[in-house]
This record gives structure tokens, C-alpha cells and sequence, in this order.
């Protein structure tokens, strides 16, 4: 019996521990932070949450928009993650750098960051600065400046990001082509990160059309927590208020109907080191009713440290390493897993260890046990949110509007109703028989030393590895 075989046995006896997972006393914490959070809505719709942290000498402020790469069109791409750059370069009454110079003068904490469905930004400043900070907040957000010399150099950045975190980097760039390619003709077919060609060919004009169309109040989550003053509401009034709203309805996106099946590609990239296998499936948004099972049995088959790929990595492991980040967007998701294999390992050899997984929570129930601490280190990550103030303000201007009046609860309580039945449905809907596997290869000489390694016996590859690590 194979490693993963014998930990799939393992891991599906019943269990004698009481069924029963009552886990409202830890659960607590969020419902009574939730209580204190005040909310309200102006006129304009844009939608603001504070959360007054005691014996707090900061204010956090997170600002999030409804706006990222699946709202660019052809020969657009990359102008979300563009124009958040652009916004910490200049507005019409804190020109060049003095937003940047202004919150390093202060001490503050800043930073923003684009996907698919959002884009926010977010700060940390002293609470005698909050009424300063919205100001220039609603400045940069509501009368961006444009002008020729700061997208010019703004482009030159966001290349210099693209080169350094994709193209420079072994696999990367054809591996996401790959994978976008699944759903190509999708608001999400495309990188958050843009093409080449579409980042050097924007212009002032073109990114003001795009801040116009999507930067706008009612496309907006504001969030304070820390130090709360009374003056507060004040401040985001005279800064927000008389932001008017357009004329136009925002348009919902629907949801992706993916034909899920199996794909097997490969890509050779004479920069690889070794070889490795990135399998994907395609999942459900986080709007979907399928979201908790998929949090949950993601957790479980990839990202837990007790999760089963890395129990299979305990004894003699077959894997050097693996890696799983999974990508949930609003209206579609994927989960992958990265394995490198070691020298006496095919990749054949990893994608059947993964199958042997992901069958084992299909055809039988997991136990309630692990089932309920499944639930418990879903919990346990968020309640580390309370005792961060910035964490906790992208938390709560991140808020589906499902859970408006439960921003902290709502996705628990739907998590605490999992069931392990939920879990095999989930797992034979999106995952079995359904994966996409992406063989990336070294160059040639490499790919044909691995395979004489993978011919060795047992104890002469495992020797010849131990020597060149």
C-alpha cells in the first residue's frame, strides 16, 4: 500500500470521539465584535463600517472597490491593477507624491492591492490624523491626477512587476496562460496583471474613462477600526458625501457555468530547475452555495498542516514539496496544487497520489472529528483577525452583501453547517475525474537524468538525491 493509500485507510475509520461539535463558546468572540460594529449607508451608496477598538492609539482605514480585472474589456487589461498605482501619484489637491510623503511623515502604514473582482487600499495612521487621512483619502479616490508623466512612469512600474514576479520566473507566464485559457472568453480569462501590449498602450484619457465608469461611491466599502472619535462620522461625511453617485445601475456579473473535464497539457521552460506537476479544478465562486464544503475540503485534501497531501509527507514522501493557494473569485474559483517530485518519482506517480486523495473523501464520509476541526481552524483563523486592526478593516470593507448585517458571522455560520455529506458531494461535483494537469518540464537533459533516477532502485536514486541536496 502506497503512503497515500495507507493514510486514506487511516484517516476514514470511525471515530469514538462524540459526534457532536459545539463550537458556539469559541465562536463568541466574532458575534460580540459584530455587535459593536456601527453602520450606515449614505445617500450616495457608499457603505461605511467603524469598529472602535479600546486603549487603541491607531485608526486602520480599508477602502475596497467593486472593481478589477474582470471588468476590463480587449486591449484593457491590466488597467485596475494600473490604476491602483496611479492613485498613490498625484490628486487634484495633493499633487505628485504628497500622499506617499504625507503618510511616511506621519508614520503611516499603507498599501493596496488588485484581483479579479476588487481592488482596495488600505492605511494605518495615529488617530490624530484620521480626519487628514479620509480627506486625502476621498481626494485620491474622487479627482485622480493623470497626467502624462506619472502614467508613463506608472507603466514602467507595473512592467517592472510584471518582468520581476512573472516573466523572469521559471514556468510562470506559460502555466498561467494554460490555466487562463480554460475560461478564455470569461471576465476572468485574463491576468489581473495585464499584458504587455495593454499596459504600455494606455494613456491619461483611457485610464480617466476607466476610473469614471467604476470608481464610484456606491462601488465602495469604507472601514475604520481603532481609535474612534466622535467626530468621525463628521469627517467621512464632509469627505464622501458630495460624491454623487452616477446615473447608471451597476451591471451583477452571473456566475460561470464551467464544463468541467479532465486536461493534460505540458510546457517546457529551459529555465526550469526540476520538473513539477500543477493540477487545478475548477471550483465555485464565493457567492455560490458551495463555498464553505469548498473551504473546508480544500483545507482538508490541501492547506492544513494536518491536511492529507501533507500527512502523505510525514514518511518517505514522494513529493520534495507542495504548494496550494486556491483562487476564489466572486463568480468562479480553482484550486490548484503545485507538487515537485522527488528524484525517484514520476509526475504519473503524484497525480495518481492526488486522485487516491480526492477518492477517499468521495466514496466515504470523514469522520465527525476531523470534520469538526476542520471547522475549528477555519474558526481559529479568524478570530486571529480581532486583535489586527488592519486585517480586520479589509475584513469588514470586504463584506458580500449577503452578509451586510453580519459581516464577521455570516460566513461562519454557514461553515459551521457543513456536513460530511456536503463534503463527498463537493468532492465528486468539482473534483473527481475533473482535474487539469500541467506537466512543467526542464530542459531536456534534466528531464532525461530524472528519468534514469525514476529507473534506479529505491536506495540508489534516494542516495544520488541526498548527495546533490
Amino acid at each position: 500500500m502506497s503512503c497515500s493509500n495507507a493514510y486514506a485507510a487511516e484517516v476514514q475509520q470511525p471515530s469514538s470521539v462524540n459526534a457532536s461539535c459545539d463550537l458556539s463558546a469559541q465562536a463568541a468572540p466574532l458575534y460580540q465584535a459584530e455587535q459593536r460594529i456601527q453602520y450606515r449607508q449614505l445617500s450616495n451608496g457608499l457603505q461605511v463600517r467603524t469598529l472602535a477598538v479600546d486603549g487603541s492609539s491607531s485608526v486602520s482605514i480599508a477602502s475596497q472597490f467593486d472593481v478589477g480585472s474582470r471588468d476590463e474589456v480587449k486591449g484593457q487589461t491590466g488597467y485596475a491593477h494600473l490604476f491602483e498605482h496611479m492613485l498613490f501619484k498625484g490628486s487634484k489637491n495633493a499633487p505628485g507624491d504628497s500622499y506617499t510623503q504625507t503618510m511616511s511623515e506621519l508614520s503611516g502604514q499603507f498599501n493596496a492591492s488588485t484581483f479579479f473582482d476588487f481592488t482596495n487600499y488600505y492605511l494605518t495612521i495615529p488617530a490624530p490624523a484620521l480626519e487628514l487621512s479620509l480627506w486625502l483619502e476621498a481626494d485620491r479616490f474622487r479627482y485622480p491626477a493623470l497626467t502624462a508623466t506619472t502614467v508613463k512612469n506608472q507603466q514602467a512600474a507595473v512592467l517592472e512587476e510584471m518582468a520581476t514576479s512573472i516573466d523572469n520566473q521559471p514556468y510562470v507566464r506559460k502555466a498561467m496562460e494554460f490555466l487562463l485559457s480554460q475560461v478564455e472568453g470569461t471576465p476572468y480569462g485574463h491576468a489581473v496583471i495585464g499584458s504587455v501590449t495593454d499596459v504600455k498602450a494606455a494613456t491619461p484619457a483611457s485610464l480617466n474613462a476607466f476610473h469614471q465608469r467604476f470608481y464610484r461611491p456606491d462601488a465602495m466599502q469604507l472601514s475604520l477600526v481603532g481609535n474612534i472619535p466622535k467626530q468621525t462620522d463628521t469627517w467621512i461625511d464632509n469627505s464622501f458625501a458630495s460624491w454623487e453617485q452616477p446615473s447608471d445601475k451597476r451591471q451583477p456579473l452571473a456566475d460561470l457555468n464551467i464544463n468541467a473535464k479532465a486536461v493534460h497539457g505540458e510546457i517546457i521552460d529551459d529555465r526550469g530547475p526540476w520538473p513539477a506537476v500543477l493540477l487545478a479544478w475548477h471550483t465555485a465562486g464565493a457567492g455560490s452555495e458551495d463555498a464553505p464544503a469548498l473551504a473546508l475540503l480544500e483545507a482538508y485534501l490541501f492547506q492544513n498542516k494536518s491536511s492529507l497531501i501533507e500527512r502523505t509527507s510525514l514518511k518517505d514522501p514522494d513529493q520534495l514539496l507542495t504548494y496550494s493557494i486556491p483562487l476564489q473569485m466572486q463568480h468562479h474559483g480553482v484550486t490548484n496544487l503545485v507538487l515537485v517530485p522527488r528524484a525517484r518519482t514520476s509526475l504519473d506517480t503524484l497525480t495518481d497520489n492526488v486522485e487516491q486523495l480526492i477518492a477517499s473523501v468521495t466514496t466515504k464520509p470523514i469522520a465527525a472529528q476531523q470534520l469538526c476541526q476542520l471547522k475549528q481552524i477555519w474558526l481559529d483563523k479568524r478570530l486571529t483577525r480581532l486583535d489586527n486592526p488592519s486585517l480586520m478593516a479589509r475584513t469588514l470593507s470586504a463584506t458580500q452583501l449577503r452578509d451586510s448585517a453580519a459581516p464577521l458571522t455570516g460566513e461562519w455560520q454557514r461553515i459551521n453547517t457543513v456536513t460530511a455529506a456536503d463534503l463527498q458531494r463537493i468532492s465528486e461535483r468539482y473534483f473527481s475525474h475533473k482535474r487539469v494537469r500541467l506537466d512543467l518540464l526542464p530542459p531536456w537533459h534534466i528531464r532525461a537524468a530524472k528519468t534514469i533516477l525514476e529507473w534506479l532502485p529505491k536506495g540508489a536514486a534516494d542516495s544520488l538525491e541526498e548527495s546533490v541536496m
